[in-house]
């Protein structure tokens, strides 16, 4: 019983310490990079890429560009990936069938193109509230107005100095 704990003790401890096991899981993940412009070359920062695929647990991972116009999606398992770029005012870019094998780096720069600008009007059908029948104006006379009218300070005379006053 003695050497059979032991035995089981000295395999787990080779598979724990093995180099080839530890090399494996870390290099087998892959990652698209690249660098994102327009037409002109011109780099685009704050570019929204997205990488999906089927063999993702969450089916899209995603990046946004730096101020270099550079992004960088890592540990990705190996399969096929879709990836689309999109950037308000810019055309959005989609490529499709990206094979990713294990430990491979793959470099996607794209280019996006000015996108058709879109402008959204809303029209309300309903009027605003707006009192026709009666036409009540109010005004409301400051003190020193008040105190320069060279008539007796009397409510008469102050309806007698307003126009159109019924």
């Amino acid at each position: 019983m003695y050497r059979t704990a032991s035995l089981g003790v000295l395999l787990v401890a080779f598979i724990g310490l093995h180099p080839a096991s530890a090399w494996s899981q870390g290099t087998s993940s892959a990652t698209i990079a690249g660098v994102v412009t327009d037409t002109s070359g011109a780099v685009l920062p704050g570019v929204t890429v997205e990488a999906a695929s089927p063999v993702l647990i969450e089916k899209v991972r995603s990046a946004v560009t730096d101020e270099r116009g550079e992004y960088r999606i890592v540990e990705l398992i190996p399969g096929t990936y879709t990836v689309t770029f999109t950037l308000t005012g810019f055309s959005s870019f989609r490529r499709e069938g990206i094979e990713l094998p294990p430990s491979f780096n793959a470099t996607v720069n794209v280019q996006l193109r000015i996108g058709a600008i879109e402008e959204a009007v809303t029209v309300s059908g309903a009027s605003p509230l707006v009192d026709t029948q009666t036409v009540t104006r109010q005004t409301v006379l400051p003190k020193a107005l008040l105190d320069a009218v060279p008539s007796a300070k009397t409510l008469l005379s102050f309806y007698a100095l307003t126009p159109a006053l019924q």
